[in-house]
């Protein structure tokens, strides 16, 4: 889903040189993993918290921002691809980014 929502932020005046944060999504079923994850991400410079998910006490969530990140499509395929390998290492799945073009 990464290009296609590249192309609409695109499609909002940004260009591929722009800088934004991203706010990314993990989920994981225990709260040590979730710390330990929330930790890594913490080591790359990002903000962030984890808790229990809102709709269940058995998934933790794992959420924050990133750093502003240059908006290309090969940085941002290759950073969705770090996200992956850092959930696989933590026993998390990365369930995906969003940002806002108004920052």
């Amino acid at each position: 889903m990464t290009p296609q929502t590249l192309m609409r932020l695109y499609e909002s005046k940004l260009s591929e040189n722009s800088k934004l944060r991203l706010e990314y999504f993990f989920y994981t079923n225990s709260e040590e993993k979730a710390a330990s994850l929330h930790q890594a991400l913490i080591k790359r410079g990002y903000s962030g918290s984890y808790g229990y998910s809102a709709s269940t006490n058995s998934i933790y969530i794992v959420t924050g921002w990133t750093v502003p990140i240059m908006m290309s499509r090969n940085t941002v395929i290759a950073w969705t691809e770090t996200m992956c390998r850092i959930g696989f290492e933590h026993d998390a799945e990365f369930d995906g980014w969003g940002t806002n073009p108004e920052q």
